[in-house]
Order: C-alpha cells, then structure tokens, then sequence
C-alpha cells in the first residue's frame, strides 16, 4: 500500500490509497455497516474476487450504461436498498466506473439526508479523474447530467490490476481525460504527456504516473472551487463538444474519446476564431488525434450536436460558455459564444475535416 493523497472538500479531508492488495484483501470494504453498488461487468469479471461481497445480503449489481445513469433507474436502486434496511450509520460502497459513482454518490446524497460512501473504482477513467472532485450528474430522460450533488466520498481505493481487464476502447477513454487535465496544467504539462503518449499504452509504471500526476493536477484546482463556480469551470474542457458528439452519435463514441474529439475541436474553433496561435492547435491535433483516431469517421450530425450543445447547463439563455485554449500560452478559460451560423460552420468544417 502506498502513500495516501489527502483531498481538502467541505465535508473535511478524504483520502485516494493506491492499493494493490485490494482483490486478495477487500475485508477493509465492510468496515462498519456497507451496502454494495458494484458494476456487473467487475462482477463477472472478479467473482472469485469479490465473492464474499457478491454473497453479501446488502450487494446491488447493476448494469453500468448510460440508460441506468438516470433518475427513472435510480429510484428502484432506491427502493431495494430501502428494502434492504439502510440506516443513516451506514456506508455505500461503489464498487465501478463512472456510471456506478455517479448513482452511488447520487444517493448517499438524497436518501435519509445523506449517506456516508466510499468508492472503489476500476476504470482508468474513474482512478484519473473522477473518482476525486466530489461531484455526481445523472439523466433526467434524454438530458444528459441535469441532475447531481457534491458530496466527496470518505475513502477511494486505487487498484491499477482492474485496468488488465478494460477494452482497448476504455483505456483510451481514460488516457483522453489524462490528456485534458494536463493541458489544464499547462504547455509543459501537455507536451511532456505527448512525448510519453505511446508508452501509456504498454508501461504500468508509466500510465500509474500519469494518474498520479492528473490527480495531484485535478486536486489543486478543486480544493480552491469544489462547487465549481470559478476557476474549476475549466475542467470541462473538451466536455461541452464531447457530452454533445455522445449524445450525436447514441453514446457510439466513449465519454473520455469524446472528450478527446471535444478538445480537438475547441482548439480548432478558437483558431478560427482567432483565440488561439493556429500552431497551438497543430501542437495539440497530433496527439489528440491518436487517441480518437478510429473514431474520427464515426457520423456526427452536425445539427444534432448543436441542439445537444444548446442544452448544456453552462449556457446562459443567449450564449454558449465554451472552455476553450486562448492566447501564446494556450491558457484554458471560458469564452462566451454565440450560436450563430459562423459557429455552426466551424462545427461542421472541424467534423468534416477530421473523417479525411
């Protein structure tokens, strides 16, 4: 077991372990009164594993899609742990990606006026970038995150052993939002990350450093905006365009590869638009591209990511609030765009050129 980072949050410090004892030894996870929200695919995968949790009473296996991220498919969730006689003394424990912290920090935050909960997360996705920050976002029908909390969980447990087992797909979803918060960081930070981009890919000890680095990135800007009012709004670089390509395409593209397109786009349009040095953009597009290439021919239906676009909830009622590289430094910050025909026209130019 390694060192711990602590995270500052308004529920006081929580701590990231990486833990590589966490599938030989899990008995730490049922420390006081817990109730499991593990993902299906982690079920099957690491039954033997996990077979005291899967045998637990108090476990709730759940399919990790995006349909479920939603409240229409919480509340039975809801129900059966109501069933299952939680009580405010007890602990959630997420044991998944994305989608499984999203629903379990979701709940712990509603249900008895909040729950106590701890996550185990086993994406490269969720161990990068989510699993600190605090923040939950579910579905309401088709509108993608229009409902969340922030409540930090106590403890996450890191265990690099659950990337063995992810699709090709699921790495490079990750290592899109690794990309996205060192170019947050700065030229240096990105640059430094593209020359090492093709060993993320075959070097354990590598890739563990960069989630290191992206968590220890991510933390100073959350302790200083948790509630993301401010300077945190920049985490969603690449996010607008990419919630927007996913919801295009029927989530076609994975969230961290639309992330990755989203960046590539955002550096495009502030070029165009005369925000950023078109040699930023080029600096930038190489090892944007790699990480999204097989997907750079996938239809995106430039109408239909607008109206996606249009609904963000960083929009005021006139103008788009776009994060977007600006100035000789690439500086990430939020810019106010209206969604006219020249923005359009940009969209539709960047998808265009990217399928050549």
């Amino acid at each position: 077991m390694s060192e711990k980072l602590v995270i500052q949050s308004h529920r006081g410090p929580y701590t990231v372990v990486f833990d590589d004892t966490l599938l030989s030894d899990n008995a730490r996870l049922f420390e006081g009164t817990p109730h499991f929200l593990i993902d299906a695919n982690v079920a099957r995968l690491y039954a033997s594993d996990f077979h005291a949790i899967l045998d637990y009473p108090n476990t709730i296996v759940i399919e990790a899609t995006e349909e479920n991220k939603s409240i229409e498919k919480t509340i039975p969730v809801i129900e059966r742990l109501v069933l299952n006689k939680v009580r405010r003394d007890h602990t959630l424990v997420a044991i998944g990606g994305g989608i499984i912290q999203d629903i379990t920090c979701f709940i712990a935050s509603t249900l008895l006026r909040g729950l106590s909960w701890r996550f185990v997360p086993t994406t490269l996705l969720a161990q990068a970038d989510s699993c600190i920050g605090s923040k939950s976002s579910i579905n309401l029908g088709a509108t993608k995150n229009i409902l969340g909390t922030f409540n930090p969980p106590q403890n996450i447990f890191i265990h690099t052993g659950f990337l063995e087992t992810l699709e090709q797909k699921d790495v490079q979803s990750g290592i899109g939002e690794i990309i996205k918060v060192h170019a947050i960081d700065g030229v240096k930070a990105f640059d430094r990350l593209a020359a090492d981009f093709d060993r993320l890919f075959d070097d354990r000890a590598v890739l563990l450093k960069y989630i290191r680095s992206a968590l220890l990135i991510k933390k100073r800007f959350i302790e200083e905006d948790e509630f993301d009012r401010g300077i945190r709004n920049i985490f969603n670089y690449g996010h607008s365009f990419g919630h927007a390509i996913e919801s295009a395409t029927n989530y076609a593209v994975p969230h961290g590869i639309a992330v990755a397109i989203g960046m590539d786009m955002a550096n495009y349009i502030a070029a165009e638009r005369g925000l950023l040095p078109e040699e930023h953009y080029h600096r930038m597009h190489t090892t944007l591209r790699k990480n999204y290439g097989e997907y750079a021919t996938t239809s995106i239906p430039v109408d239909v990511m607008l109206s996606a676009l249009m609904k963000d909830k960083k929009n005021t009622s006139t103008m788009l609030g776009l994060i977007f590289p600006v100035g000789a430094d690439a500086e990430i910050q939020r810019v106010q765009v209206p969604p006219d025909e020249i923005f359009r026209s940009q969209c539709a130019q960047f998808l265009a050129e990217i399928t050549v």
